[in-house]
């Protein structure tokens, strides 16, 4: 787990404990879990945990930023370690979809997710993801491997698919059956037709471009509609 430079080592192992007991308790319970049981699961006193995360906002802003990271290191290292494209973005989606990515923007009410991704700090780490994604979409396709009718942002759609199991079903084992069924899909020689058009990167930009919630200034203005800031663009543009 990547860390802030200049902590010391128990502070570190602190914040990753923390950091790994949000997402934990996030995923299980929804946001609005106390932040005392984020505490307790960690193995922290409260007052380590605000030390860290003086509120929830900072809180979920590192739980977003770890998860981006896990995924960028899952895309590089799949793409080092596989025999092919293929098998490489194979195994990312395997991994994204294990790491549950989908689950945790769905529980956040919508303009706060929408603030948590404007944040410059993320800039840097998604285009680390976006690199890794495109270069073995298209080292798949080009070597007959992926679909071509297949664009980066159905990519990123399977990446955040989560399935509902109802009690008692062997949560772990459907989703790998699903994933499995979405991947035989994806390959060139078993396409079926597609509806519509691929997404593709300008379509991926369209779609995740991050709606800030109007402003006093521009509704004085006459704004009728949120501002959208292109949530893949430089920090100068608050991406």
């Amino acid at each position: 787990m990547a860390v802030e430079k200049g902590l010391r080592a128990d502070a570190r192992r602190n914040r990753d404990l923390i950091v790994a007991a949000a997402q934990e308790l996030f995923l299980e319970q929804g946001v609005d879990v106390p932040l005392e049981d984020v505490a307790r699961r960690a193995g922290v006193g409260v007052g380590t945990l605000y030390r860290r995360f003086p509120d929830r906002d900072a809180l979920l802003r590192a739980v977003g930023v770890e998860s981006l990271r896990r995924l960028a290191d899952l895309a590089e290292t799949a793409w080092r370690e596989e025999p092919d494209a293929w098998h490489a973005l194979c195994r990312f989606l395997r991994g994204s979809v294990a790491l549950r990515l989908g689950v945790l923007p769905a529980k956040l009410e919508p303009h706060l997710h929408q603030r948590l991704r404007a944040g410059p700090d993320l800039h840097e780490i998604r285009q680390r993801v976006i690199a890794g994604v495109l270069r073995m979409i298209e080292r798949a396709r080009a070597d007959g491997a992926l679909r071509a009718d297949v664009g980066i942002g159905d990519i990123a759609l399977l990446m955040t698919l989560n399935v509902y199991t109802p009690p008692g079903m062997h949560d772990e084992q459907a989703m790998q059956r699903v994933v499995e069924l979405v991947l035989d899909g994806l390959r060139a020689d078993r396409a079926s037709p597609l509806p519509g058009a691929p997404l593709n990167e300008d379509d991926l930009r369209r779609y995740t471009a991050v709606r800030l919630p109007p402003t006093d200034d521009t509704r004085h203005e006459g704004a009728g509609t949120a501002a959208s800031v292109p949530e893949w663009q430089g920090e100068t543009e608050c991406s």
